[in-house]
């Protein structure tokens, strides 16, 4: 007996011969990313002898819909399947073990286990604590009768409890402590790279563009930076991010941040005269004290005297019962002066924020320079709160830190900078033409008081 496996597409056959340690596929609906990894499980079990594999799904109603009855039919005559231990069985003595993880306290069953290949399937459905988990299990296991480096094959489209670690790794290429950019590889595939399914369905590619812009945009197109339950779901960064330039020192210009052991973000803003608000320079650093956050801030302001004021979160005026001092203090005292008290309403704030970010046609009242990567990436994460929701989810709360910040400036009431009279002249004033012995408007008058 022999298995026939379909022809792989293109975008298929890329993800069946990478071998990276971390490999994601799809990004849209229906590119054939079940397909694709059932594919690479029978490939490795047939080509490498006693391989030990893991396949994951939620839960186990999709995981058994989904590739368990898709393998048996694939595999008949080959390999035998196991309903008691979940397991399909090779000659060679490889292995696929079938298994789900729908809450968090469901990775516990898997300790003490190893695998050579873990499959995550649909992996935005999986938390990255779950993700985590499963991860420490991916390693040689003692059956295999080679030598294989292992890895791990994701499919993903946007959207779900875990967007944000799927984009981070995969889409951002963002890297945290030990993990190796070159691990990391994105294969990108959306219906149109599926020409089998178009043809078996030509009509399945209508419904996809029938979707509401927003959902149209991530499960036709595959954009990571819109999706199901996004919170700032109008954030377009062909609308609100801009290109740096020299903010003109007669801008009104602030600072707002957000204060934990966690996280320091810091953000600079300028308002120009017509009341646009830019933030133009952010700083993120974890475990810092309060002076070296402080220190850290002022060293990277071009011009301290510029800055009117820093807005923080009300709970920097705490006092330490050991030390006797506040945050604030101990900021004012390494120099970060004109503190003020951040309106710490979180569903007003995130209002008024969602009215900035309004887009009218292709303009917005804020903009953020794009050396703003970190509040960028973070603002496109950010999804409501599934419980009260007009709120922001509090997680996963490494990318809350940055929004927040943004909602303490906003929240200050940015001022509209004022031409000094030292820059005035006709041609940028709005003074009407005045005859002689004509009084000026009081409305004109109250213009020219700086």
């Amino acid at each position: 007996m022999q298995i026939k496996l379909p022809r792989p597409t293109e975008k298929q056959a890329l993800f069946l011969k990478e071998t990276k340690p971390r490999i994601c596929y799809g990004g849209a609906r229906a590119g054939g990313k079940s397909t694709a990894i059932r594919m690479k499980a029978v490939l490795l079990g047939l080509h490498y002898p006693g391989i030990q594999m893991l396949l994951l799904r939620r839960t186990y109603p999709e995981l058994y819909e989904n590739h368990i009855l898709e393998l048996q039919k694939l595999t008949r005559g080959v390999c035998t399947y196991n309903d008691s231990k979940k397991s399909m069985h090779f000659p060679n003595g490889s292995r696929i073990k079938f298994g789900y993880c729908a809450t968090e306290s469901d990775v516990l069953q898997y300790q003490g286990q190893q695998y050579d290949v873990i499959f995550m399937d649909e992996a935005t459905q999986f938390t990255e604590m779950q993700y985590i988990a499963i991860s420490e299990i991916n390693r040689n296991s003692n059956d295999i009768q080679c030598r294989f480096r292992p890895r791990m094959y994701l499919s993903a489209n946007p959207g779900g409890v875990g967007h944000a670690w799927v984009k981070r790794l995969f889409i951002d290429r963002h890297y945290q402590g030990y993990e190796n950019p070159e691990d990391y590889v994105f294969i990108k595939a959306t219906i149109y790279d599926n020409k089998p399914f178009m043809k078996k369905d030509p009509n399945y590619v209508n419904v996809l563009k029938a979707l509401p812009e927003k959902r149209r945009k991530a499960m036709l197109d595959g954009n990571w930076d819109v999706y199901e339950g996004q919170y700032f779901s109008m954030f377009d960064r062909n609308v609100h991010v801009a290109e740096p330039f020299k903010i003109p020192d007669w801008w009104e210009q602030f600072r707002a941040f957000d204060y934990g052991r966690d996280m320091f973000h810091c953000l600079w803003f300028a308002v120009d005269p017509q009341g646009q608000v830019y933030v133009t320079r952010e700083f993120a650093q974890s475990d810092l004290l309060l002076k070296q956050a402080a220190e850290k801030a002022l060293a990277r302001t071009p011009c301290e005297e510029a800055i009117r004021y820093t807005v923080a979160g009300a709970d920097l005026w705490n006092t330490n019962q050991d030390s006797g001092y506040s945050g604030a203090e101990i900021m004012a005292q390494a120099g970060l002066r004109r503190l003020i008290k951040a309106d710490m309403n979180r569903v007003g704030g995130w209002r008024a924020l969602s009215d900035w970010l309004q887009p009218e046609g292709n303009k917005a009242r804020l903009k953020i320079f794009r050396n703003c990567s970190e509040l960028i990436r973070e603002l496109t994460l950010l999804q409501f709160d599934p419980i009260k929701s007009e709120d922001v989810a509090t997680q996963p709360h490494e990318i809350t830190h940055g929004p927040d910040a943004l909602r303490y400036g906003i929240m200050s009431r940015p001022r509209i900078s004022k031409l000094p009279r030292k820059h005035f002249t006709r041609e940028n004033s709005f003074e009407p033409e005045v005859k002689s012995g004509q009084k000026l408007p009081k409305a004109t008058k109250d213009f020219f008081t700086f």
